[in-house]
């Protein structure tokens, strides 16, 4: 979970940007055909903290926070970066399963989010439900859309086959090799660099798709 303390600068506001974005004021629910995401709530603690806090979730990601308290303060913390127009959280759930059983994260790389870095963590109760695909194609056509991002750059451990698969699976590209770049356990690892431009998403985005924007009450 891209959840890092250096990350907590203030907020550089977009050029040019004269009013606020209604996405700061608060995020809206995005609807796929097999996932909900929405703002992460202070109720969802527990339920991130029993799904992304596991061994085979958390071992290629930037540690996650260590107790129900630390995912509240996280949760706190996404909120903030949203307000401040630096980043945004949207928690994953189900339509017959209200928790949260995942995260993803969109932040901006420089002083706009024409470049931008995401970030993702599920259940691995989830993994192969096809619940990735539908939540990073909703998340994607926010990016592109809404955040009008040109450049959504992605990192992934080489050995995290199962990450730099689902990369791979959505239409991005690898565009190179962050050599030992990322430390877990005290391990050095390469990482790779994936990244997917406007016009790539324009050409991938799968038509028909049954995905609706409601508004955040």
């Amino acid at each position: 979970m891209p959840h890092r303390p250096e990350l907590d600068a203030t907020p550089h506001a977009a050029p040019g940007l004269t009013t606020t974005p209604g996405w700061q004021h608060a995020l809206p629910i995005l609807q796929g055909r097999r996932v909900v995401l929405r703002e992460p709530r202070s109720s969802d603690a527990s339920s991130l903290f029993a799904m992304l806090s596991t061994e085979d979730v958390a071992r290629f990601i930037n540690p996650p926070p260590s107790t129900i308290d630390g995912f509240g303060q996280f949760i706190a913390w996404t909120q903030r970066q949203r307000a401040g127009g630096a980043s945004v959280s949207f928690a994953v759930t189900l339509p017959e399963y209200e928790d949260a059983v995942g995260v993803f994260q969109v932040r901006q790389v420089a002083s706009s989010f024409e470049v931008a870095e995401w970030g993702f963590a599920l259940g691995s109760a989830f993994w192969g439900t096809g619940a990735f695909v539908d939540a990073a194609t909703l998340v994607l056509e926010f990016a592109f859309e809404t955040l009008k991002i040109r450049r959504l750059e992605a990192r992934a451990a080489l050995p995290n086959g199962r990450g730099n698969g689902a990369l791979l699976k959505i239409g991005a590209v690898q565009e190179g090799t962050l050599r030992r770049s990322f430390v877990r356990h005290g391990q050095h690892l390469d990482q790779a660099l994936y990244a997917i431009l406007e016009g790539d998403w324009r050409g991938v985005c799968p038509a028909g798709s049954e995905r609706r924007h409601d508004p955040l009450h």
